[in-house]
């Protein structure tokens, strides 16, 4: 199961991106949908409706659902996707939990990202929790003790560990100057932290493109700035004397790390052609 949850912290927008890639690349299919009358608090997060001269149209609440989705080369995963819940998050966790135990869910990942005073020169770092203990020790290049508001993502994290359920949750470590921004690296980063987790792929062509534009633009920006290029050098310099003096995992985070659209095309012809003859005849 991969989880995305939009809520309290999504820098650089990591997550919107996320589940609008989910949504318009994968096609899922809905299994549950859960509803916003009992989790959703419509005030603090209004629906958009348009207007269009003299009526109302296109009336477009937010949606929360777990669905089934395949990647790139067919594979199929379970997607909980959408808003965090406002309300009702002891009854929306056992819900989960009770999906993973039916659809005999055998891992579980989730991703949010924070703002960190880390240089956009540099991959966006991840720190990793969870009871894979093998995903910590590789990839893990910041390991806080510290306490922080949670998130349904956390609470899930929590109750899915104590059930016995193989978890583990991707934090990416965003830019603190791009925060407020749409960044298409963070989503990158997040696709790629899903890829390392559940060797899943997903095609991130589209992305990549939108990222060059995007640093171009920071690049020239940070350039005509005095005071910026050196915030950004100052950053660099901490970001690499950390680096160096630790003993801690070297983040798998690179922007472009995803395979093309030729390159998953390739494999998946490797992959068909690897099959057993009659594969087809025994579903």
């Amino acid at each position: 199961m991969v989880i995305a949850l939009t809520g309290f912290t999504d820098a650089g927008s990591a997550v919107s991106q996320l589940v609008e890639y989910f949504r318009d690349e994968l096609d899922p299919t809905p299994l549950a949908v859960f509803a916003n009358d009992v989790l959703l608090d419509y005030r603090a997060r209004r629906p958009v409706i348009s207007f269009e001269q003299d009526h109302l149209t296109d009336y477009r609440p937010p949606r929360l659902e777990l669905s089934l989705a395949h990647d790139a080369l067919g594979h199929p995963f379970v997607l909980l996707a959408g808003y965090e819940p406002d309300f009702a998050w002891d009854a929306f966790t056992a819900a989960v939990l009770a999906f993973v135990e039916e659809l005999q869910i055998s891992t579980v990942t989730w991703v949010h990202a924070i703002p960190m005073p880390v240089p956009h020169t540099r991959p966006i770092g991840t720190t990793v929790s969870g009871t894979r203990t093998d995903l910590t020790e590789a990839h893990s290049v910041w390991q806080p003790h510290t306490q922080v508001p949670s998130t349904a993502g956390h609470l899930l994290e929590y109750r899915l560990a104590e059930a016995g359920v193989r978890v583990s949750g991707f934090v990416l470590l965003v830019p603190h100057y791009l925060g407020d921004t749409e960044y298409p690296a963070a989503a990158l980063a997040a696709l790629d932290s899903l890829t390392v987790a559940t060797g899943l792929m997903f095609v991130g062509d589209d992305l990549r493109d939108e990222n060059r534009d995007y640093l171009a633009k920071v690049d020239e920006q940070v350039a005509d700035s005095d005071e910026l290029s050196r915030m950004v050098q100052g950053l660099e310099e901490r970001y690499d004397a950390y680096m160096a003096g630790s003993t801690l995992a070297t983040p798998i985070i690179h922007t472009g790390d995803l395979p093309s659209a030729d390159e998953l095309a390739a494999e998946l012809e490797r992959f068909l052609a690897s099959r057993p003859t009659g594969d087809d005849e025994k579903r």
